[in-house]
Formats: C-alpha cells, sequence, structure tokens
C-alpha cells in the first residue's frame, strides 16, 4: 500500500524565499508574487541575463524594488577594491546587501574584509561558502554586526554526492548565537530543497524562477500527475508527426 505523507502548503513555509535572477522582467513578476521575501543576484547571472551596465541595472531595479532585501556583489579579487565598492554598493539603497565572496580566487580568505565592513555598517550577504569552518569563521567575523546572510551553497554540495540537509543543519547550529545572522541554502537544484530547508529551520532558502514556476505543483495529486505525463508524451509524438 502506498504511504502518504503530510506535505505543508507554501504558505505555511517558515523559510523566506528569495528570488535569485538577474533577469529584469522576470525579477518584476516574482516581486508582484507576495511569497518571495527578497532579492539576490550575482555577476555570473547578470552576464547570462545580457547586463552590460552593472550600476545601471541595480539603481534601475532599487527604483521598482525598494522595500525587500536584494544582494548586489563587488567583482573585485583585490580586497582592499573589494572595500570600495561594497561602500559604495551599500549606498545604493536601504534595503541593499552587498555579496562578498569567501575568498579571492587565490583562495585567501576574506574574513578580515567582512569583519572591517560589517563595523562600518555595510550589511552583508557573505557567499560562496560550503565548508563549516567557513561558517564558523564568517559567523565569528559578523557576530554582533549589521544584519547579514550567509549564503551557503548546499546545492553545490549535493553536487558532491553529500547530502546537504545535516550539512546545513550543523550550519544552523553554528550561527545559533548570533541572532544578526541568517542562514541562506543557495542553490537548490529542486523544489523539494524548499522544504527540506524549512523543516531544519534555515532562514532563507534563494530559488531561480525556473523552480519558482513549479509553486502551483506543490502538492498536486501524483495520479493526476501521472495523467498528465502520459498526455504529454502523446501530445508531442503526435507533433513531431512520429510513423512506424
Amino acid at each position: 500500500m502506498e504511504r502518504r505523507h503530510s506535505l505543508k502548503s507554501i504558505s505555511e513555509l517558515k523559510i523566506k524565499i528569495f528570488a535569485d535572477g538577474a533577469d529584469k522582467d522576470g525579477m518584476l513578476e516574482m516581486y508582484r508574487n507576495p511569497l518571495i521575501k527578497g532579492f539576490t543576484t550575482n555577476p555570473t547571472l547578470m552576464r547570462k541575463a545580457g547586463v552590460s551596465d552593472y550600476q545601471a541595472f541595480a539603481l534601475n531595479i532599487l527604483k521598482t524594488i525598494p522595500d525587500r532585501p536584494i544582494s548586489f556583489e563587488v567583482f573585485s579579487d583585490d580586497f582592499a577594491e573589494m572595500k570600495i565598492q561594497a561602500r559604495k554598493i551599500a549606498n545604493w539603497g536601504n534595503n541593499v546587501y552587498v555579496k562578498i565572496p569567501v575568498t579571492n580566487t587565490r583562495g585567501e580568505t576574506s574574513i578580515e574584509l567582512v569583519s572591517d565592513l560589517t563595523k562600518l555598517g555595510v550589511r552583508l550577504n557573505v557567499t560562496a561558502l560550503t565548508t563549516l569552518d567557513q561558517v564558523k569563521d564568517v559567523a565569528f567575523a559578523l557576530k554582533g554586526g549589521f544584519s547579514a546572510f550567509i549564503s551557503v551553497f548546499a546545492g553545490r554540495i549535493a553536487d558532491t554526492g553529500r547530502d546537504p540537509v545535516p550539512h546545513m543543519s550543523s550550519a544552523l547550529e553554528l550561527i545559533h548565537m548570533c541572532p544578526n545572522i541568517e542562514l541562506i541554502w543557495a542553490s537548490p537544484r529542486e523544489l523539494l530543497n524548499i522544504f527540506q530547508a524549512d523543516a531544519i529551520g534555515c532562514h532563507i532558502i534563494t530559488v531561480t524562477n525556473d523552480i519558482l514556476k513549479k509553486l502551483p505543483l506543490v502538492g498536486k495529486d501524483l495520479q493526476d500527475f501521472s495523467l498528465d505525463t502520459v498526455k504529454m508524451f502523446r501530445n508531442d509524438a503526435i507533433e513531431a508527426g512520429y510513423k512506424l
């Protein structure tokens, strides 16, 4: 007999969903969705979206999204220049969080920079973390400072064959004495990750538009889903004009 499991509705989730992307139309579409509590971007997403003027894009977006947290990332590889960029980005709006990578491309830690910036009152989103040692060091640097996010790339951890759930649970334990810090489950790979992150008490999950578009499927009857799949195969075969 098939076992039935209770499934929370999206409205019952305590975790905050942030839309991850840099396509303006997509971001504005998500802004109209009350389920979306914030936004994150990065240079890779901006490049894919065809953004050529970083600052102009950011300021344009902030005119339309002035009241939800939104993260923009520095792109220098030099810590002194990162600091200059971070302070400039922070001045774009009160809802802006500045993304600082946990290291530069030479693997040198950004902990000192993170500590300096949070003391200056810059809201930070320290990004690209994967290890618990990184979480511990960044949390220590941010503790007692301004509101901050720590983005642990759970999806990339899963890509290595490791279960991200216990890993993220351990990360939460490391920051539980830091009320100014919220943990982000970054780079999810599927809609299920939203429910996994919520179940362990993670504060935020960043989700791309392609995954967010699957939200209407939550709780869908599996028998109906099976039939929809059969119909899809049949319709595609007809549209392709296949014959035997």
